[in-house]
């Protein structure tokens, strides 16, 4: 029996005791049930593996489950789970966020979660992924454990066939990524047969890597779309005439980065190249939304830091993970500016049939828990968003890693050349090194001054991603030298000597891995999950972050605190506490910021999901009952009586189904446009929110009426026959349909930033 040790426990304790923010939940109980686990387990051990999975089909409790779980492992997977992989079990199966240290094992402990929860009655259980690669592996890994367990298991990519979905949903437990459950989900949504739906309930999901999906991506819209006719672009004409402009000149870049405006010069230079047209009257509105949306992809978003060009497409850059983000575009004409900038033609957005976002998908699941190795910091998020409390779950040996203070450095180019003489110096020895930079183009950027100072590294960033597991399974080998964009999701333990820890003994005499951050991101989880990449189950490390006084986050969020004459050495080495009160204070600000982006977009989406729970409710009772055909005879006695109960339905079903999901796509672009409007009312000092609201309820509560009209209009128009068929009635649905992603738009919408541009040249003038 493996236990905890007594400084352990005290420790778990105090933390308690002290209610660290975001943090409630008691392991005091689940702790007292740890010795009777151990106790049962070693009574299965005698049992045959036929006799062990006829027994856990029976377990219901949290000792047999983690006894079972305990025995399964051990058989399946030759490891033995440690009383802290049973604790975050219990946690988990307690509907909690268990916050459990990168290397501590946190994908045995969701699949004894999983296999809780089905046998508790709460399944079938999804585990959501951050990526597909993490769904196949993890299911993969865990098959052996599922299977004496006596479930069944499956997982689910973004090249998996309709049928390879449904079979795949159709087990006990189901690995997939969160944006590919969150597609099924809205195409299930448009089904006109219930048999082509691939989901079941959706019962229980268990969220890896919690924070950076519960909170990151909670925001971001997954999109449904079908074909619809194109229309000029003017967007690829303004890209064009955006691109002779100059800074500082023909415009300028607001102080915090996120707009930019046209000058007086700007501007006329842009209404000549347009035959001399006023650019701000009415009947130019759209060339002038045009020109601006050209203007922010022109002057605010740069290639190989926020998006790269492969394959003659563009993708995007997801700024918490520093890996392209799949399936992914901005919104408001803002990729296809990007597009435009880059010489490419405009993919097709399309009608947008059905969206949802990642945290109202999710909030769709009746049983919810997670897991990560950083919840605590937004602990109270968590709690606001979701009503999930965080239990921390102590590491199996403690960590020792040493986590120095920041180097702070006047210059970019001074602490450019520090970074590189610590990896010098560091690697000398045979050291591994793992350095975390902010974007792709830093990554680069380092890796030639590496290479320049004849020092050999791999690049671990988002135009590589697809060798991400090997190249981190061996940063810990004797002196490696990775650079890496974020280490947030990666999902692979870097151990001490690499993937056969060869060499464990020499690198751990030389302190383990060295982790270096080249400068601190907005969030702080993210610089955590860095350092957490070292120190690992006891393992010795070191981590330290070299930050500028030019580093965006410190430009951007606390210029005003920087003394004017810091204390520092002849190198460029800042040592005033002043300034280091500015550093964290910036990313403070940071942080706020981003919480309240995602509260506001929170408050806008309730409204939108309490509809979509009625539609779908309506949307249930069409498609599996005959509400459609009883509301034709109802209408149309004389009419019906002639036609067979099986093809009214059918006829029924289809009419009122194609209406339903014809208006809900238009009331769906009503508000997206009612949204970006609200916030001219603004301007008159009414609340944006409230006026949003007086325009969403109304258009919903004559959504209902409408799809009963047009539905008995379009049956009155028709010839019923025996093989009718939809498109006699013109009810034709897209020929096509895709998914993606809306990314977050970093400049607010469209009209925003007209708003922005018009406020900013009216008070220039």
């Amino acid at each position: 029996m493996r236990t905890m040790g007594v400084s352990q426990r005290l420790k778990s304790r105090m933390q308690r005791f002290l209610q660290r923010p975001g943090t409630t939940v008691d392991l005091g109980p689940l702790e007292k049930l740890l010795p009777k686990i151990g106790s049962r387990a070693e009574k299965l051990a005698d049992l045959s593996d036929a006799e062990l999975t006829e027994a856990a089909a029976e377990a219901i409790d949290y000792v047999d489950i983690c006894a079972f779980g305990r025995e399964a492992a051990r058989r399946g997977l030759d490891q033995t789970p440690y009383d802290v992989q049973l604790l975050g079990a219990m946690a988990l199966l307690s509907g909690k966020v268990a916050e459990m240290a990168t290397g501590e094992g946190k994908t045995l402990t969701a699949a004894m979660a999983a296999y809780g929860h089905v046998r508790r009655g709460k399944g079938p259980v999804h585990v959501l992924t951050v990526n597909d690669y993490l769904a196949r592996r993890d299911a993969l890994w865990m098959a052996p454990v599922y299977k004496l367990l006596g479930l069944t298991v499956g997982w689910i990519t973004e090249a998996s066939t309709p049928e390879q979905r449904r079979a795949a949903y159709g087990n006990d437990v189901t690995y997939v990524s969160v944006s590919e459950a969150g597609f099924d989900y809205l195409r299930d949504q448009l089904v006109t047969d219930i048999d082509d739906r691939v989901q079941r309930d959706l019962a229980c999901c268990i969220v890896d890597e919690a924070d950076s999906i519960l909170i990151d991506e909670a925001r971001v819209p997954m999109v449904l779309a079908g074909t619809v006719t194109s229309e000029e672009d003017p967007v690829h004409q303004a890209a064009e005439l955006v691109k002779t402009l100059v800074n500082k000149r023909d415009y300028e870049i607001a102080d915090d980065g996120r707009s930019v405006a046209l000058t007086d010069k700007g501007l006329q230079e842009i209404e000549a190249q347009l035959d001399g047209i006023d650019l701000y009257a009415d009947e130019n509105v759209e060339q002038l939304s045009a020109v601006n949306v050209a203007l922010h992809a022109e002057a605010l978003l740069h290639r190989d830091v926020d998006y790269i060009v492969r394959n003659g497409a563009v993708e995007l850059v997801d700024e918490m993970r520093g890996r392209v983000a799949q399936r992914r575009r901005w919104p408001d004409g803002l990729q296809a500016a990007v597009e435009a900038k880059e010489g490419l033609n405009a993919t097709a957005e399309g009608e947008v049939l059905d969206t949802i976002t990642v945290q109202a998908f999710i909030a769709l699941y009746k049983n919810l828990c997670g897991m990560t190795a950083t919840a605590v910091l937004v602990g109270n998020e968590l709690r606001e968003f979701f009503k999930l409390e965080v239990a921390v779950i102590p590491p199996n040996t403690p960590c020792i890693r040493v986590d120095d203070p920041d180097r702070i450095y006047a210059t970019l180019a001074e602490k450019e050349e520090a970074l590189i003489e610590e990896i010098r110096l560091t690697h000398e020895v045979g050291r591994p090194v793992l350095v975390g930079t902010l974007d792709v183009k830093e990554s680069e950027q380092l890796a030639a001054g590496l290479t320049a100072a004849g020092i050999a590294c791999v690049v671990l960033n988002a135009k590589n991603d697809e060798e991400e597991a090997a190249i981190i399974a061996e940063a810990g080998t004797f002196g490696a030298v990775t650079v890496s964009t974020q280490m947030a999701g990666r999902g692979v333990d870097i151990k001490l000597g690499g993937s056969d820890q060869a060499d464990y003994d020499r690198i751990a005499e030389l302190g383990g891995l060295y982790i270096i951050g080249s400068g601190r991101h907005d969030s702080r989880r993210v610089d955590d999950q860095l350092r957490g990449r070292s120190g690992r189950q006891g393992d010795p490390g070191h981590s330290v972050f070299f930050v500028g006084l030019e580093d965006e986050l410190v430009v951007r969020h606390a210029p005003e605190l920087i003394p004017a004459s810091p204390k520092m050495h002849a190198d460029g080495l800042v040592q005033d506490d002043a300034v280091t009160y500015a550093v964290e204070h910036a990313q403070r600000v940071a942080e706020g910021v981003n919480h309240e982006i995602h509260r506001n977009t929170w408050r806008y989406s309730v409204v939108i999901e309490q509809q979509r729970i009625a539609l779908a409710e309506r949307r249930e009772r069409l498609l599996t009952t005959d509400v459609a055909a009883d509301l034709l005879r109802d209408r149309f006695p004389d009419e019906t009586d002639e036609i067979e109960d099986e093809l009214l339905s059918r006829v029924g079903r289809s009419i009122a189904l194609y209406h339903l999901d014809r208006l809900w796509a238009e009331h769906l672009a009503e508000l997206n446009e009612v949204r970006e409007g609200v916030h001219l009312r603004a301007l008159g000092r009414l609340d944006p929110l409230d006026e949003f609201h007086r325009s969403a309820v109304p258009a919903f509560n004559d959504l209902f009426p409408k799809i009963e009209q047009r539905t008995l209009e379009t049956f009155e128009s028709i010839e019923v026959t025996e093989d009718w068929q939809p498109e006699e009635a013109t009810l034709v649905r897209p020929s096509a349909t895709w998914t993606y992603l809306v990314h977050d738009n970093p400049f607010g919408s469209e009209l925003d930033r007209l708003i922005s541009a018009v406020g900013r040249r009216l008070t220039s003038r």
